[in-house]
């Protein structure tokens, strides 16, 4: 018996017809396009550049709220600074909106924008001049001469500061062009900080700290420049801009990084040759030493100086326990151990213990 199978094309273009009802009324591809792993959807897009125009005008108009916000920004921080409170820093941090025209100065030098580049870098001139003016005033009307940590903390940027400074100016640059992550922009301004540099220059202005204001001014210049450079650069990689119109200003951000790049060098192999030195006297007074072995050691500053190390040494020690011949050998000693000349200050506080028995 032989079976012959012959084709219809009426049954194929029936079940096409049935297989698209059945398509309209369950959204089946619909359905698949969420559920097969593409999530086509869910795709992120850039924000258009007409909006994204918008919002960084908005941003770099230097308006009432602007001037308003900043100005408790510096109080805020001046007073934190001073308390030497860094939850309170922190706090001025994410209030300051000093970010806004900064990156309006990044994208206006990938978009050759010069108008936009004026009105950002006039907001940013203004804000800089409210901020160091309402630190200089607080510290003058407080009357606090203290230098604590978290301002000595921002007086000797080093390269490290600048690799703080260039992923944090491309993620506030990225933030900007993304909707779905603009919540990011509070921790950026954290990581940035901006406003602290530059009430620790007001601070120093009050104090009459020459050394304190310029370290600071220029770990803020520091943060500017990286902002606007790596800034401009992750808004012209999402094809924001022109590099032809963006290639004067990057030029001159890239001078400008390379100067500041030589005090930074400079301070952070200050801060390895510090850090390594430290580790090395506290070694020899802990272990190879028994003429501290009595004491109780409160801190040690090394401090570099021009072919010669100072060493201040703050300890606390029972009355006449050590002596100046005692501290002169461990001066040689430790001068012998590093390689280098020593200035040892030693300041020592006399100490009582009293123990009650059971």
């Amino acid at each position: 018996m032989t079976v012959i199978l012959t084709y219809n094309p009426r049954y194929l273009t029936r079940i096409r017809y049935f297989l698209r009802k059945v398509n309209r009324k369950f959204h089946l591809k619909r359905l698949w396009e969420q559920d097969n792993g593409n999530w086509l959807w869910l795709r992120e897009k850039a924000t258009p550049i007409a909006s994204l125009n918008r919002s960084i005008w908005r941003l770099s108009v230097p308006s009432f709220s602007f001037h308003f916000m900043l100005g408790l920004s510096a109080i805020i921080a001046t007073l934190g600074l001073l308390a030497n409170s860094a939850a309170v820093i922190i706090g001025a941090m994410i209030v300051a909106p000093l970010m806004g025209p900064i990156v309006g100065m990044a994208y206006s030098t990938a978009m050759g924008n010069r108008r936009l580049l004026r009105r950002s870098s006039f907001t940013l001139l203004k804000g800089i001049l409210l901020t160091i003016g309402v630190s200089w005033l607080a510290t003058s009307i407080i009357g606090l001469d203290t230098v604590d940590s978290e301002i000595m903390s921002r007086v000797k940027p080093t390269l490290i500061d600048f690799g703080i400074a260039m992923a944090a100016g491309a993620a506030g640059a990225f933030a900007n062009t993304r909707r779905s992550i603009s919540t990011a922009m509070p921790g950026v301004a954290i990581a940035v900080a901006l406003v602290p540099p530059l009430s620790v220059v007001g601070i120093g202005m009050a104090q009459g700290e020459a050394d304190i204001a310029f370290g600071a001014l220029l770990l803020f210049l520091t943060n500017l420049i990286c902002i606007i450079f790596f800034g401009s650069l992750v808004f012209l990689f999402q094809s924001y801009g022109n590099l032809g119109r963006a290639k004067k200003g990057l030029a001159m951000s890239t001078a400008v990084m390379f100067l500041l790049g030589i005090p930074l060098t400079l301070s952070m192999r200050e801060l390895i040759v510090t850090k390594n030195v430290r580790q090395q006297i506290e070694y020899f007074i802990f272990n190879e030493t028994e003429t501290f072995a009595n004491a109780d050691i409160n801190s040690i500053v090394v401090t570099p100086k021009k072919g010669y190390l100072r060493v201040d040494l703050d300890i606390a020690a029972p009355l006449n326990s050590i002596s100046k011949e005692q501290i002169e050998r461990a001066k040689s000693a430790l001068a012998q151990k590093i390689g280098q000349e020593i200035y040892l200050d030693v300041e020592m506080v006399p100490l009582k213990r009293i123990t009650i028995p059971n």
